[in-house]
């Protein structure tokens, strides 16, 4: 059977055809450096990321350059593959990956770790760094999860620290001066943002503890410094967007108005790292969203940002845009909508924005908690926002909440659920009937970088036992609750605060058989409780344990501020 015939008998071959509108597919020739975007998961998830298309445009427009893309391919496909001893291809022009001269992760969760060795080992590419040689690619690696790159460090030959708008050409440029490995690695090291994972080595104390960060390699940095766009008007950014041919998680177009957030959440790690908060000015995010248009046809336009209630000129942007593109039946949409600190742009909003519900994240149940978590929020206004909210037609909202959080009480968690009800109520104040809420209860998990990167997290038995006492605390038929797997935060947990010693548990898993840890119907906890076994991995050392104040962390040397 050609690759064609097998496609059909997949689910969803869209994933792996290509030739969408909008993507770009260059002559192979010698002269051009061959980069591969790589994003371990779905095709629908990873089309969905804006990260990727940036660098897409960005590397396409250098004539020097071609670019395509590759994502994890689900177990039908993989089974394909490996059945018919195909290599995993690119969606452009269906070449094996291993032809490349670079291959790019954009790594966003930890969870997604195994595929990426899957991908390599698909390939047909040595799985370890140090296995490689100069016939293999330069695989390198980016994006939020790599704030702490050390659990995977073994597999990666460079790490991206940072944003890569302007990084991703100086690794090009390097890439072009032909030289071997050995040397493109130390020319990669020089360049501000890139970690190199083999220059540098990490010692330990008897109880497991990192003693000394060691460069092993002369010249190398002693510190990784973050690269971070200063001008985002200035900067580059996709109005040739890929249109999918299938529905991926996020169809529509994606204006990003502006990069960082204002507030400082001690357990945010978004925070921190996409730190300074920059905006777009009215006028650029007009001329991308006219240009993005008329070359997608998309019928919304989604305004992107951790926080998109924080742009100082938010009421202008909608104004300008609703009446711009409201005549043609493009609807806007906020889907980082976080309404309490903005409450004077309430009736703009909610006369204005799709109506596909609202979000509000008060994270913790009690004023007290809140403040200690640097979240500040007045909750009446919150309140006063979702009666509007009722009044102009919205049915629905969608509240986050964390659990586990230090410092919190019993009292914490029974608020949450007067919280949920009272919002749900205040709706009987229009129509004489209870709102439907969503309540997305998430453990906390402590994240590099953080106030909170030396707390503990709490087992997942006393987890369990709070999720009990939140479900019988809350009988209303008009309330969901969506409670995050424990088991599946706990592994997040681990990694998100690991060192290499982990690498070998990935290995471990992925070679049982782990592959998208982060779907529900896919993970299996006793998988990697064999692999931690296996590897001689403590995971409890990770997760479960308080950083004293004096602890090297493996991330130290990673610097974010800007």
């Amino acid at each position: 059977m050609n690759l064609e015939e097998l496609l059909l008998t997949v689910q969803k071959p869209g994933r792996y055809c290509g030739g969408e509108w909008n993507s770009v597919r260059k002559e192979w020739t010698d002269d051009k450096v061959k980069v591969l975007l790589a994003f371990p998961d779905l095709y629908e998830v990873g089309m969905s990321y804006l990260g990727t298309k940036i660098l897409y445009g960005i590397l396409n427009d250098r004539d020097d350059c071609l670019c395509e893309r590759v994502f994890s391919p689900w177990g039908d496909f993989e089974d394909v593959l490996r059945k018919n001893n195909l290599d995993l291809f690119s969606l452009e022009t269906r070449r094996p990956i291993k032809d490349f001269d670079i291959i790019g992760f954009s790594v966003t969760y930890e969870l997604g770790y195994t595929n990426v060795l899957n991908m390599l080992d698909l390939g047909r590419i040595p799985l370890r760094a140090p296995e490689r040689t100069d016939e293999d690619p330069l695989i390198i690696a980016g994006g939020p999860s790599c704030y702490n790159p050390e659990p995977i460090a073994e597999f990666i030959d460079a790490f991206v620290i940072g944003d890569g708008e302007e990084v991703i050409s100086e690794i090009v440029d390097a890439y072009k001066a032909g030289e071997s490995r050995k040397e493109l690695l130390t020319r990669l090291s020089k360049i501000k943002g890139i970690y190199v994972p083999s220059f540098y080595n990490t010692e330990y104390n008897e109880d497991g503890t990192p003693k000394k960060f060691s460069i092993i390699e002369k010249d190398a940095p002693a510190k990784i410094i973050k690269r971070f766009v200063g001008n985002l008007d200035d900067a580059y950014y996709p109005v040739k967007q890929i249109v999918p041919n299938i529905q991926i998680i996020h169809d529509r177009l994606i204006i990003e108005i502006m990069r960082g957030c204002k507030h400082g959440c001690k357990f945010c790690q978004a925070t921190v790292t996409y730190r300074p908060c920059r905006e777009r000015s009215v006028g650029k995010i007009l001329e991308l969203a006219r240009e993005s248009y008329a070359r997608t046809g998309y019928d919304e336009i989604s305004l992107l940002s951790l926080s998109s209630v924080d742009h100082s000129r938010l009421p202008e942007i909608m104004a300008r845009l609703n009446e711009e593109f409201g005549p043609r039946s493009v609807s806007i949409s906020v889907p980082s909508l976080r309404i309490e600190d903005a409450l004077k742009n309430l009736p703009l909003l909610i006369s204005n924005v799709k109506k596909a519900g609202l979000t509000f994240a008060p994270e913790a149940g009690t004023p007290e908690l809140r403040k200690s978590l640097n979240k500040g929020i007045d909750i009446e206004k919150l309140f006063h926002a979702a009666l509007e909210s009722y009044k102009a037609g919205w049915r629905h909202v969608k509240l986050y909440f964390m659990i586990g959080l230090p410092g919190e009480t019993e009292k914490d968690l029974l608020s949450i659920s007067e919280m949920i009800y009272k919002i749900s109520d205040l709706k009987r104040e229009v129509d004489g009937k209870s709102a439907h809420i969503t309540a997305s209860i998430n453990a906390f998990v402590p994240k590099p970088h953080t106030p909170f990167q030396r707390e503990p997290m709490d087992s997942a038995a006393i987890l369990n036992k709070k999720i009990d006492l939140l479900r019988k605390s809350m009988r209303s038929k008009m309330v969901e609750m969506d409670f995050h797997s424990v088991k599946m935060s706990y592994l997040e947990a681990v990694f998100s605060r690991g060192d290499r010693a982990l690498a070998a548990v990935v290995y471990e898993a992925w070679k049982s058989g782990a592959r998208f840890d982060g779907w529900k119907d896919r993970f299996n906890f006793d998988l990697w409780m064999a692999a931690f076994e296996k590897a001689g991995v403590d995971h409890s050392f990770y997760a479960g344990r308080a950083r004293l104040s004096d602890e090297i962390l493996p991330w130290d040397f990673i610097i974010i501020t800007s």
